[in-house]
């Protein structure tokens, strides 16, 4: 049996195509994954966001067993290996769609990158909100980076090479605390911002709410890569 014809005994294919006309026979199509009437695939469009390419609304709390199924759903449909023998134009359709497919899925499976992701939709991308962090996490980290600095520059069997390592890994709980602290206020964000969309309002109030949590969101997204970059360059050195 030719395997793009099992499309028709699953659930309806509702994602935007790139065109309205098929591009072999220039039939309508109906945000079908394939044309119904010459079962050649289509090409999804390229404005697609991740979200609609998965079949989700633009939600921050995801089940990751849903997202996988419905990846594999889609793989088993676009995947290269079941177009080796068609045309060249569709095998360069499966490709492309397997390639967005692979990118959403990457994303979306990732609460970080799944509400960057967000972000970059709603309120332009995260990394040109911020240029540095808050004074307070600002000092923290320079006077990190001088404590690294005479770390490294210091004799390792001596007793101040001991006595900063032991500082250095105090930082570095402290710091991994505060990461902590930083995923949990992101996940109660997610979760506002979820039941904000669940309920569909369109007010002043609901616009205002919306901007809020996407500021605060913002804020804590950057101030995380600062902390999150200071980790990483702790424990390269100390380890």
């Amino acid at each position: 049996m030719d395997h793009q014809h099992n499309h028709s005994t699953g659930s309806p294919r509702e994602l935007p195509m790139a065109r309205s006309m098929c591009w072999h026979c220039q039939s309508e199509v109906s945000g079908e994954y394939f044309c119904e009437r010459c079962v050649k695939v289509q090409p999804v469009s390229k404005e697609l966001d991740y979200f609609t390419c998965m079949g989700f609304p633009r939600r921050l709390t995801i089940d990751p067993r849903q997202l996988e199924t419905k990846f594999y759903e889609l793989s088993r449909a676009f995947h290269p290996d079941f177009f080796q023998n068609k045309s060249a134009e569709e095998q360069s359709i499966s490709l492309g769609n397997s390639a967005m497919l692979n990118t959403a899925y990457r994303t979306l499976r990732d609460p970080i990158q799944r509400a960057e992701y967000l972000l970059d939709l709603e309120a332009g991308a995260v990394k040109n909100i911020r240029t540095s962090p808050p004074a307070d996490l600002f000092e923290e980290i320079l006077e990190l980076q001088d404590t690294l600095d005479e770390y490294r520059a210091a004799d390792r069997a001596s007793d101040a090479s001991a006595t900063l390592c032991s500082k250095l890994q105090t930082e570095r709980t402290m710091l991994e605390r505060r990461q902590q602290d930083m995923e949990t206020a992101l996940q109660q964000l997610f979760a506002q911002w979820d039941a904000l969309q669940d309920r569909g309002e369109a007010t002043d109030q609901a616009r205002a709410e919306r901007d809020r949590i996407l500021k605060h969101m913002r804020d804590i997204l950057s101030n995380r890569t600062y902390v999150k970059n200071i980790v990483n360059d702790l424990v390269a050195t100390i380890s």
